[in-house]
């Protein structure tokens, strides 16, 4: 058994943390939970506590810990060959299969992929493909990118600029120039009173276009938007959204990127997000889901439309220069292979959408008449709960208050991990997509226990309405 004194006061000294009160971690305050193991939906600390893992990491083993067939295929391609590049036209049988199989799967008429290590690092790939392609057609100013306000798409220069969050900006120097930002698909919190779902939805799309037009039209090179909403609160876009929202692109002949990093490989019930909701994507992209997370990879999937054009160019630009140390790295690709294999012969898309639909059913049943919860929504194995103050005003809580973070505490107290979403008070769940009816019982349970918490306390200080 380790040493867990040791292991916590090294990483101390040493780790630098993503998300972390720098200072705080540093002078002891909060330790590091230190994981050692995982099977199924369940994650183990070196104390041995054990955690049912309502967040599948952060969205993505859909396949579940300790799926020993993706071990051993990464192993065999460790053994075989641990590395090389995929610069000049290299490859390896993994990757070349693995492209194919992409091509294959995803929505749209998809032709090429070039491979990452992130999300955000994929995201930064479609930004360049954007201004290259328009570059290659003689548009020089047709590069401005248009993202969602709370949509999330990474952490980098570029990605973390479209990303609609204000605290991945505050003190980076971002956003970039060229980012340009449009309202958030939020029917409970952006619809003004009478206003049905698809007139919400028309809303938004004529919001777009009178930013396209502001803008003009001649400098506006892409759209990027998640099908679903992840970490700007988990929210399933309202009905007519995409239909609107692509027409208006169409007219204007701006690239959509659908940035399926969350909703890929069957989280929400469907293949990808964009199967669901009806998008023809020009340019996708995807990771998490991918690998399952057993091993780092991403990937900007592009379509005939877009590399038609790229292709044709060579004559004239040269190579395509643009790559890393890492792209379509054969154990990532290994790994990918074998976890697509787990996700189609195991339908996990089909069991997302059945157990998805048992997962909301059980939310609403216990949490729809909770007198701080404002929203109940969700799809396929997404799902989060909006807690209010006032669920006749729908009025947020005092954001000191930090009744989600308190929620989401009180919940890992019981061995639960749910997300505090960071923008307002928001429990979200994504589990790994294997998770059982039983196990969705339990988790349910548990966050109704934090959520009881909570309740009482606010209310013995006067803070919930009614």
């Amino acid at each position: 058994m380790i040493n867990i004194t040791e292991i916590a006061d090294m990483d101390r000294r040493t780790v630098l943390h993503p998300f972390t009160y720098l200072k705080n971690y540093a002078a002891g305050e909060t330790d590091p939970t230190i994981v050692e193991t995982g099977k199924g939906v369940r994650i183990r600390d070196a104390s041995g506590r054990e955690y049912l893992d309502g967040f599948a990491g952060l969205y993505c083993v859909n396949v579940g810990y300790g799926r020993t067939e993706v071990a051993e295929a990464i192993a065999r391609q460790a053994y075989k060959l641990a590395y090389y590049h995929s610069y000049a036209a290299h490859t390896t049988e993994e990757l070349a299969r693995l492209s194919d199989r992409l091509v294959r799967m995803a929505p749209g008429k998809m032709s090429k992929v070039f491979y990452g290590l992130s999300g955000s690092d994929a995201n930064e790939t479609q930004a360049k493909i954007v201004w290259y392609y328009n570059n290659l057609r003689g548009k020089a100013h047709k590069k401005k990118i248009i993202s969602r306000e709370r949509g999330y798409h990474g952490c980098s220069v570029v990605s973390g600029s479209m990303t609609g969050l204000s605290f991945y900006h505050d003190h980076m120097d971002l956003p970039v120039s060229g980012i340009l930002r449009t309202g958030v698909p939020h029917f409970y919190r952006g619809a003004v009173p009478g206003e049905t779902e698809e007139a919400f939805s028309q809303r938004r799309a004529d919001e777009l276009e009178a930013l396209i037009l502001a803008e003009g039209p001649d400098t506006v090179g892409a759209f990027i938007a998640e099908p679903v909403l992840g970490t700007g609160g988990i929210t399933p876009p309202p009905a007519g959204y995409w239909p609107k929202i692509q027409a208006v692109l169409k007219k204007y002949d701006i690239l959509l990127i659908a940035d399926e990093v969350v909703c890929g490989f069957g989280r929400t019930g469907a293949t990808f997000g964009s199967d669901l909701y009806g998008m023809n994507p020009d340019l996708i992209t995807v990771a998490k889901g991918l690998t399952s997370a057993y091993v780092p990879m991403s990937a900007a999937i592009v379509s005939q439309k877009v590399y038609e054009v790229m292709e044709e160019a060579t004559s004239r630009v040269g190579s395509f220069s643009h790559g890393y140390t890492y792209s379509g790295h054969p154990i990532g690709a290994a790994a990918a292979n074998a976890v697509l294999d787990i996700v189609e012969r195991e339908n996990l898309a089909g069991q997302s959408a059945i157990r998805g639909a048992y997962l909301m059913q059980r939310l609403k049943a216990e949490f729809e008449q909770n007198p701080i919860v404002g929203e109940v929504r969700g799809v396929g194995m997404l799902a989060a709960i909006e807690f209010v103050s006032d669920r006749d005003t729908r009025a947020s809580f005092d954001p000191g208050l930090k009744v989600g973070a308190r929620i989401s505490q009180a919940a890992r107290n019981r061995n639960l991990i749910a997300r505090a979403m960071p923008h307002g008070d928001i429990l979200g769940f994504a589990p790994p997509l294997v998770m059982t009816e039983a196990e969705i019982d339990e988790m349910v349970a548990i966050a109704r226990a934090a959520v009881d918490e909570v309740l009482r306390e606010l209310d013995s200080q006067g803070l919930v309405a009614g």
